[in-house]
């Protein structure tokens, strides 16, 4: 995938009706840093629609410049753009016509709940792939040819779908990294002022609540005493007086929902509390043990590696950050804009 990402040079973005401006803008403007910080015309782009009529977004705005797929010229990697009521706009010609871009060997993607469209049309079969938190637990249950995560984004062979907001600009200067290199995708992180380019390990943030469901009250009690005791984390004996519930039924509770004991799903919480501290702060890491409820570091160091493939030390060091490259030529400021 990384061979075909560095080859890419046209990006077409397929809107529809009531689509989520943020998203849409947040990976264009990605491509047109990506030109303006090299000099060179890097990448292209075009807005499709599924019969070439200028689409509103679900804050009003349209693009002024609309055309068909037939006209579009050729197309690297396709991106749907969907909204809030991505399901009333994706019809028979919208599958018709994003299973003829998937024969066409395309990389296809998908923004916010654009990914509904490529998983209705059978293109994400076999695939792993995300979307809005909103969306993501009835689609997980409802479809499970479709291995659904909760990162932010996931680049997956010829596939790459993306949660909303502006994750998709952490998603596009992924793809921007494996042609241009670490540098460019510092620079323009520093004209968007970016504190951290996150990467596809992050976890898009999802309330407690969602990610149980309504029928979990107890499941969100529990979780929720676990969120807010990170640095003395608590016992699974205090954390079912707490609850109400006895200790047998919590881990049912947890297996049943979430297919990993009341330990596992703690400790995951406290890894991922102390990769934050570790990619957003200057903390020590013998702090940030001691912050994320750790005995001694090297236990920490143990369950980081296991989790993220690297040591705590590993996120220390230059991956992309803006403070961490050389800036290769002044850029006038008011063009980040």
């Amino acid at each position: 995938m990384s061979k075909q990402l560095s080859s890419v040079t046209r990006v077409g973005f397929l809107v529809l009706n009531e689509f989520t401006m943020i998203a849409f803008s947040s990976a264009i403007e990605v491509l047109r840093m990506a030109n303006h910080i090299s000099g060179k015309p890097l990448y292209s782009w075009c807005v499709i629609s599924p019969d070439g009529q200028r689409v509103s977004s679900s804050n009003g705005l349209a693009p002024a410049q609309v055309c068909t797929y037939e006209n579009a010229g050729p197309i690297d990697m396709l991106f749907v753009c969907g909204g809030t009521n991505v399901t009333c706009f994706v019809d028979d010609k919208v599958l018709t016509l994003l299973r003829r871009i998937a024969q066409d060997q395309i990389i296809l993607g998908g923004l916010c709940t654009g990914t509904y469209a490529l998983m209705k049309a059978g293109l994400l079969n076999g695939y792993r792939a995300t979307i809005h938190w909103e969306n993501l637990s009835a689609l997980r249950e409802a479809h499970t040819k479709v291995n659904f995560v909760e990162e932010l984004f996931v680049i997956d062979r010829d596939r790459i779908t993306c949660t909303g907001g502006i994750a998709p600009m952490d998603m596009m200067l992924a793809v921007v990294r494996e042609r241009c290199g670490k540098t460019v995708v510092a620079e323009i992180s520093e004209q968007f002022i970016l504190d951290r380019v996150r990467d596809s390990k992050d976890r898009q943030h999802i309330p407690v609540a969602a990610r149980m469901g309504c029928n979990h009250k107890g499941l969100v009690e529990v979780a929720a005493l676990m969120e807010a005791n990170i640095e003395e984390p608590l016992s699974l004996e205090e954390l079912s007086q707490l609850a109400g519930l006895s200790q047998r039924h919590l881990q049912r509770m947890f297996r049943d929902a979430l297919q990993v004991t009341p330990s596992h799903y703690y400790l995951e919480l406290r890894l991922r509390r102390a990769r934050e501290l570790l990619l957003q702060t200057e903390m020590s890491i013998t702090s940030i043990t001691i912050a994320c409820g750790f005995q001694s570091a090297c236990h920490f160091s143990k369950c980081y590696r296991a989790l993220f493939g690297k040591p705590p030390s590993g996120e220390r060091r230059p991956q992309g950050n803006a403070a961490a490259a050389p800036r290769r030529k002044p850029v006038a400021h008011h063009q980040a804009a």
